[in-house]
């Protein structure tokens, strides 16, 4: 069945709580619900997101589209398109306007697996339908007692792993936070950290060795600095054999590619494009290289964690955004299952389209808290 229509529906709304690490820092939901729509009225879905700034309003949104995606999806196969090879050269090597590309992949695998009547795991080959979750809380901005909060909230529910945001100017806040994490969780919990490129190789390793000595056995360290300092990595790899070097998430999938093959990374970090992630995970499969997904809209990513053989860990970061979906990815005792429903199982909301959708671009002042939610919080009353 080819491809015969789309809808999109925008979303701006206030989060939870702030959420963000030692470079960046939102307090704000802005994204775009892509529906491609097939000639028998099946939906697959998608969303586009920015952290910065609003989207435009969804008749931009929609004139963009039209403009730069639509010519190369009307009348297609989306099972054809998934696994389409192109030639990126010259002019033809640029992104798109707006933020499609992750959308896109993930609605074009949603529609496609719906039309074979598979679950979007099993038509990806999956062998298993569970992978392991990690509590992660974009954390680096709350207070000392709303981080205590957030993770005690994740121990309760059952996580066994937590990754925090360090990379403060202050390195005693960092160790500070490290000491508040041991007390808010079990004797026994797996911590990750996540430095965002924070700092310099010889400046992480000196750090890297201060927490050692300090007690705390880590799991990994995430991209503990430059994305592309291929040479520092492997001193880093090379110097901290009592953790993992956890990296990729900033680089593209040719990117990936190049960090794996100069030996750079312990874990490979991938994210929520589908054909990209399976492309490089059969490659870090072929090397040998662990996979761990970071963090994918309303944890998709738990489709290609279950298909790909080398992945271990699927992070969750109490990201509120369940209510745009009828059924939100299930997470229990530290486990993401991956749903049995055709497709990849998130089907938007009709309560999210008609009272959460918001056409034209609001003022902070105007915009709706999201709803609270008692796997994401047991805050009632936090504000961001």
């Amino acid at each position: 069945m080819r491809i015969s229509g789309f809808e999109i529906t925008r979303f701006q709304f206030v989060r939870d709580r702030v959420v963000g690490d030692s470079q960046v820092r939102a307090d704000q939901v802005n994204a775009a619900a892509v529906e491609l729509i097939d000639e028998a009225g099946n939906r697959g879905l998608g969303f586009a997101q920015t952290l910065f700034q609003p989207l435009p309003a969804v008749d931009e949104i929609i004139r963009v589209f039209k403009s730069e995606v639509w010519p190369s999806l009307e009348g297609q196969m989306p099972l054809a398109l998934v696994h389409q090879i192109n030639r990126p050269r010259g002019g033809n090597q640029r992104a798109f306007t707006l933020p499609f590309h992750e959308a896109m992949q993930v609605a074009l695998w949603d529609l496609a697996a719906k039309q074979v009547n598979l679950p979007l795991h099993k038509l990806l080959g999956s062998r298993r339908s569970k992978v392991r979750a990690y509590a992660s809380g974009l954390d680096y901005h709350l207070s000392d007692s709303e981080f205590v909060e957030l993770f005690e909230h994740a121990d309760s529910l059952g996580y066994q792993a937590f990754k925090i945001k360090v990379g403060n100017p202050d390195f005693a806040w960092d160790m500070h936070r490290l000491a508040l994490l041991a007390k808010a969780v079990r004797p026994g919990a797996q911590f990750m950290i996540d430095a965002n490129e924070a700092w310099g190789a010889k400046e992480a390793l000196v750090k890297l060795e201060t927490i050692h000595r300090a007690g705390f056995n880590l799991l990994w360290v995430e991209d503990p600095i430059l994305r592309l300092d291929f040479e520092g990595l492997r001193l880093l790899r090379k110097c901290t054999p009592w953790t993992l070097i956890n990296s990729g998430e900033y680089l593209d999938a040719a990117g990936k590619r190049a960090l794996m093959l100069a030996d750079g990374t312990d874990i490979l970090n991938v994210h929520g494009q589908v054909t990209d992630v399976m492309r490089i995970g059969w490659l870090a499969a072929e090397l040998g290289i662990p996979v761990s997904l970071g963090n994918t809209f309303l944890e998709v990513g738990v489709h290609m964690a279950c298909a790909l053989p080398e992945v271990e860990w699927l992070e969750y970061s109490f990201q509120n955004f369940d209510h745009l979906v009828d059924q939100p990815i299930e997470i229990r005792e530290g486990w993401a299952y991956a749903p049995d429903r055709p497709g990849h199982g998130l089907v938007l909301s009709a309560t999210a389209r008609r009272e959460w959708s918001s056409p034209d671009v609001l003022a902070s002042d105007r915009l709706g808290v999201a709803p609270f939610n008692p796997r994401v919080s047991n805050l009632r009353n936090h504000k961001a």
